[in-house]
């Protein structure tokens, strides 16, 4: 071997050399932070224990799952089971109201790490978020004011109908053949929805039995449910679709709460019963 053959053997032995020791080092790095070895990791859970705060996303006018009262603190059912469930996470709950017409946008910006506020199971739903299993049944009724002439679905032919926009029951109404012969008037929320029919502005509002039996309970205002109503529906926690531990163990934690008797107490503070169905 000539000397200039030396020469390049040796300078490559020494680039090899080099480059082994960049990736021992890279591969080192990369374990311990996080990197690619680690890139299919659910660190969801872990972010928000970390965090000390779970963020929940609502609208904060469903009543009465969460929803801003008088002396303007978020209260609810579902504030109050989130609140438990932070506790016995030892993290603290912080509400972040949302429209409810671009909830899914928050979500996947990362601006909130769940929905949960009276949230309805829909296969549409499922294609842009992770749900967790439900924990409340619910039905999806038209509500009209005492003394209206409209006791049936076929009285509301040709009538005006109040829907919150972005909701489920927006959905259902626009796909019901019920749908096709009213006309929708799309609100913001429920409460303006309810206002309207009050007002002698709308002939009925279609929206969840939860909220419209609480309301003619604790309002006072003269309306009523019709008997018959449409799809029944369930309430579940919308999460990213990737956030599968934190999903998880939020429900799990919901379990335990429904095992020891909790989920049950605040079910009966709100509506009377345990009307939840976590099992």
């Amino acid at each position: 071997m000539s000397l200039k053959t030396r020469f390049f053997a040796a300078l490559g032995a020494v680039s090899m050399a080099a480059m082994l020791a960049l990736t021992s080092c890279g591969s080192s790095d990369s374990s311990s932070s996080g990197g690619s070895a680690d890139a299919g990791e659910d660190k969801s859970l872990q972010k928000v224990l970390d965090n000390g705060k779970l963020i929940l996303g609502l609208d904060a006018t469903f009543k009465p799952m969460g929803y801003t009262d008088e002396n303007d603190q978020i209260v609810g059912f579902d504030i109050d089971c989130a609140k438990e469930v932070c506790t016995r996470l030892g993290i603290t709950l912080e509400p972040y109201g949302v429209n409810w017409e671009t909830k899914e946008i928050d979500l996947n910006a990362g601006t909130i790490d769940c929905i949960w506020n009276g949230l309805s199971v829909s296969e549409e739903r499922k294609k842009v978020m992770l749900m967790s299993e439900p924990y409340m049944e619910n039905k999806m009724v038209f509500v009209v004011n005492k003394d209206s002439a409209v006791n049936t679905l076929a009285d509301l032919d040709g009538k005006k109908v109040a829907v919150q926009n972005g909701s489920t029951a927006q959905e259902i109404l626009k796909g019901s053949e019920v749908g096709g012969k009213v006309t929708t008037s799309e609100l913001q929320t429920n409460v303006e929805a309810l206002n309207q029919l009050e007002l002698g502005m709308c002939d009925a509002v279609f929206l969840d039995s939860v909220v419209a039996e609480y309301e003619i309970t604790t309002s006072g205002k003269a309306f009523r449910v019709l008997e018959e109503g449409l799809e029944p529906e369930q309430y579940a926690i919308g999460f990213r679709l990737e956030d599968k531990a934190l999903c998880d163990k939020i429900y799990e934690t919901l379990k335990e709460m429904k095992s020891d008797g909790k989920l049950g107490e605040i079910s009966t503070k709100w509506f009377g019963k345990d009307i939840t169905t976590v099992k």
